[in-house]
């Protein structure tokens, strides 16, 4: 599964891990969370996020 980039924080959103304070299980990639997820450090939305090469 992809890895995705908050291009303002460098906070990297790894699905296996997922974001558990955020409500998103482990295992669950970045185009399944809901559109109203935000960063867990900095606050922006998921259009703030690009996927890791």
């Amino acid at each position: 599964m992809d890895k995705y980039l908050c291009i303002v924080c460098q906070y990297i959103y790894d699905p296996e891990l997922g974001d558990p304070d955020g409500g998103i299980a482990p295992g669950t990639k970045f185009e399944d969370i809901p559109e109203d997820w935000v960063c867990p450090l900095c606050g922006v939305g998921k259009s703030d996020f690009e996927k890791v090469e």
